[in-house]
């Protein structure tokens, strides 16, 4: 099993460093450090090699450091089955627009030293999932969170679904002014709503499917370790994506899915219109998860057993990643050992051992991941610097 892997890193601007560059290998890297050091800030950085917002899902202008001279860079070398691929992103400021805030900003992205034009074009270079300590509190919250976590797990198979969900998006405001301005254009109505059951659909076909993989997988899934089933260690989870075209295409095919969400979009324009908004759609679906062993909503488990129930969604996906794709994400694992116990711990380290992929972990105690000993990368993070941690 092989798996991405970032062996060098070059910031400028970003957040509390002015300018940052680690050299890594393959192994897992760890980052302790004091809070506000700028652990996670590493991690965000790593986030926007990708496309999207990040793990903070911050504005491009919010992480360029205060005292830079208003952009900021990422830069990354990146091994994979593939070869080494140089990626680059960051913000580029166009003071000629300065008066239009959507415009004045803009993200650059350069593969290997060539521009191109829009972040899409990363995921064929780098994968990378993650979990952050706000993501703690997501099955206590409401559905956006889950759902961005689900929609996550998908593009990591599928990476044509983030066009998607930002194609029904914007589609989706389209409609919602026409509407408010009286919605006279029937016709245009018409299409937007078309596009919006086309690709609606679509999305919600992805997010089942990706859940039924998922669900396999953890079903078939054995830790590798003494032999003792995963469910010793991380339990298993039962994920199940709920919503208006995700509990149609339970029941019926996808075409019909679409005609009947087509034929509700336009049953609903004077709802839609009173509201504001558009009342029914792939973009108000939630994903469940329940503890299989105990059979359980997960908002009703412990927060040690909510934790563990999300590292073993998260080691799940990086596992099937692997296996169809033939290489598992970079995982980034922000206070990864909060709310875990000594025997969770050894768990984590040695599954990611075995599947050879490189977290990049972060904590305030380094006794907390001495365990890994030579299996990792050790490192200490300073107030926008970087040193080297000798393992003992």
């Amino acid at each position: 099993m092989t798996a991405f892997a970032i062996t060098r890193l070059v910031l400028t601007d970003f957040r509390n460093y002015a300018h940052l560059k680690i050299e890594t290998d393959e192994r897992p890297v760890v980052l302790t450090g004091q809070n506000g050091s700028g652990k996670t800030n590493l991690l965000e950085a790593i986030s926007f090699l990708t496309p999207g917002r990040g793990l903070r899902r911050a504005r491009l202008a919010e992480v360029t450091n205060i005292n830079g001279a208003g952009g900021w860079a990422a830069a990354a070398t990146v091994r994979s089955v593939e070869g080494e691929n140089r990626l680059g992103t960051g913000l580029v400021k166009l003071p000629q627009l300065a008066e239009n805030k959507e415009t004045a900003d803009r993200r650059s992205v350069k593969i290997d030293g060539r521009g191109r034009s829009g972040s899409a074009a990363l995921s064929d270079y780098i994968k990378v999932s993650w979990l952050t300590p706000q993501m703690d509190r997501i099955f206590q919250e409401g559905p956006g969170g889950r759902r961005r976590f689900l929609d996550r797990l998908v593009f990591g198979f599928d990476v044509a679904h983030g066009k998607r969900t930002a194609t029904f998006e914007k589609v989706m405001r389209d409609r919602n002014r026409l509407l408010k301005e009286g919605g006279q254009d029937r016709h245009w109505l018409g299409s937007l709503e078309h596009t919006l059951a086309e690709v609606g659909t679509a999305i919600a076909a992805a997010r089942q499917e990706c859940v039924a993989r998922l669900n396999a997988a953890m079903t078939d899934a054995t830790a590798g370790m003494g032999g003792r089933p995963e469910a010793d260690v991380f339990p298993k989870a039962i994920l199940s994506a709920h919503g208006l075209l995700e509990d149609w295409l339970l029941e019926m095919p996808a075409l019909a899915a679409e005609d009947l969400y087509r034929e509700k979009l336009a049953a609903s324009r004077r709802l839609d219109a009173a509201a504001g908004s558009t009342t029914a759609g792939p973009h108000r679906s939630d994903l469940g998860v329940r503890h299989k062993a105990k059979n359980l909503p997960a908002a009703r488990c412990s927060t040690g057993e909510q934790k563990a129930l999300l590292i073993s969604i998260i080691l799940g996906d990086a596992r099937l990643q692997a296996g169809l794709q033939g290489q598992a994400p970079i995982l980034l694992l922000d206070e990864i050992t909060a709310h875990l116990d000594q025997k969770r711990r050894t768990a984590l380290f040695d599954e990611i051992e075995r599947m050879k992929t490189q977290a990049w972990m972060t904590g305030t105690d380094y006794a907390l991941f001495s365990d890994l000993g030579e299996r990792a990368q050790f490192l200490t993070v300073e107030n926008g610097a970087i040193i080297t941690t000798a393992v003992g």
